[in-house]
């Protein structure tokens, strides 16, 4: 076990924030944050769980301990005819673990290809992109109680997944530390292809329709619309993507047709955030040190030096700007520290 005081954490955060933490805990196996844990007792308000940090936005030092799972491995536990059952630790790259998924020839992940991040952010976040959610192919979480100091398993039904959410993100926050995965694959990929423009750049790939073609297709989407991190520091899609009543839709719809509009129930609909933003004269724009990047209008970046507060500003400049042009209040998908 790794504790470090008064450590930096701008190599832990796709902003590239230059805080401090006052404590900074590293953990390769469940025995060794589990003997730490018993040494302790805690408060949840004094403890930050951190992974790639690429949801993160911090205006300030922690004054705290940050938690940094770093369990390796990944491995098939179970399969049967039609479905593979894979155990990952929480500090595997989100994205290596997708590249493993699909070199197997495994579905179920191939559309989350390029997610910045680690493994253990997956079941909090319930990271999603061109139609999957990680809590798609989720079995089961392995995670330590940090109150009881205990390893527990948790059911995928348990964890009340939704649209880039979580029991975790909400009334179990900081209260697991999630050390493993175990992820359900399918040895029958069903290809999800109508989101976004997948179809015409698999067309342009030509080829075949294949899990190695759809991974392809969608890193160099997300390439062509994202920016890197190591070059312009982000956390990727800043807010979510607002979801409102069908009736709230079609009121907008009336006054903007153009506005993209996906069902998602029959009483719900989910709007476009980025073209919302993006009407009201944000995109390519900067406040300070931060802006919003000129490709894609969800991605707020660190344009070089900007602080946290910089960037939550600006985040607030747009909310308004979007309430006051739609009557729609924008919800950020990154967590402000």
């Amino acid at each position: 076990m790794k504790i470090k005081e008064n450590y930096s954490l701008k190599d832990y955060n796709t902003f590239a924030i230059a805080v401090k933490c006052k404590y900074f805990a590293e953990a390769a196996t469940e025995e060794e944050l589990l003997d730490f844990v018993r040494t302790y007792e805690w408060n949840p308000e004094e403890i930050l769980i951190l992974g790639g940090g690429s949801n993160f936005l911090f205006t300030e030092d922690f004054e705290g301990t940050v938690f940094y799972p770093a369990m390796k491995g990944i491995e098939i536990i179970e399969e049967d005819e039609d479905f593979v059952y894979v155990r990952v630790g929480a500090g595997e790259v989100w994205d290596e673990w997708v590249a493993w998924a699909v070199e197997h020839g495994y579905g179920g992940v191939e559309n989350l290809s390029l997610i910045p991040g680690h493994v253990g952010a997956a079941p909090v976040q319930n990271v999603g992109a061109y139609g999957m959610e990680a809590g798609d192919t989720i079995y089961r979480v392995e995670a330590i109680r940090l109150d009881s100091a205990e390893l527990v398993r948790i059911d995928a039904t348990d964890c009340q997944f939704a649209y880039r959410d979580s029991i975790f993100k909400r009334l179990w926050k900081n209260q697991y530390l999630i050390a493993r995965v175990i992820f359900r694959l399918t040895k029958k990929p069903e290809f999800r292809l109508e989101y976004g423009s997948i179809r015409n750049e698999l067309d342009q790939l030509g080829g075949e329709i294949s899990l190695k073609n759809i991974r392809r297709a969608i890193i160099r989407i997300r390439q062509e619309k994202l920016p890197d991190v190591a070059v312009l520091p982000n956390a990727g899609s800043f807010f979510k993507n607002p979801v409102v009543s069908g009736e709230m839709a079609e009121k907008l719809l009336l006054q903007y047709p153009e506005l993209p509009v996906y069902q998602v129930d029959d009483e719900r609909r989910k709007l476009a955030a980025g073209w919302m933003i993006e009407q009201c004269g944000w995109k390519g724009r900067s406040l300070g040190k931060a802006g919003v990047h000129k490709k894609q209008a969800l991605v707020l970046v660190n344009e070089g030096g900007a602080d946290g507060t910089e960037v939550a500003c600006l985040a607030n400049e747009i909310k308004k700007s979007v309430f006051l042009k739609f009557g729609v209040w924008l919800e950020p998908e990154v967590y402000i520290v």
